[in-house]
């Protein structure tokens, strides 16, 4: 990932307008910003969370609060916790996400 044309600046995520995303089960509240081609997005999961989707989109994923666990396609599972990041490319591993207890998240894409 090549970052150019991005000055200093610092971001109150609170002050973020918050956008909400349906799941198959539960609710996504997204805070986005973009840095020319880079988005980078607080999100927090409801409890009982379920992606409608297989997500197929390139991310660099941090779990600040909560529990999160991330299903690929062909049937592994992984659980982050707090402090607890994963990464992944562009089309590489189609994957979706779920949380029983509710999770904080800081993803960049």
């Amino acid at each position: 990932m090549q970052m150019s044309g991005i000055p200093f600046g610092t971001t109150d995520w609170s002050q973020v307008e918050r956008t909400e995303h349906k799941g198959e089960r539960g609710v996504a509240h997204w805070r986005t910003r973009h840095f020319g081609p880079i988005r980078v997005r607080m999100v927090e999961y409801s409890p009982g969370y379920l992606a409608d989707h297989w997500c197929v989109k390139g991310h660099i994923l941090l779990c600040t609060e909560g529990e999160l666990q991330t299903e690929l396609e062909d049937g592994r599972t992984f659980t982050l916790k707090p402090g607890m990041s994963y990464q992944v490319a562009d089309n590489a591993e189609p994957h979706r996400s779920y949380t029983e207890t509710g999770a904080r998240l800081f993803i960049v894409d």
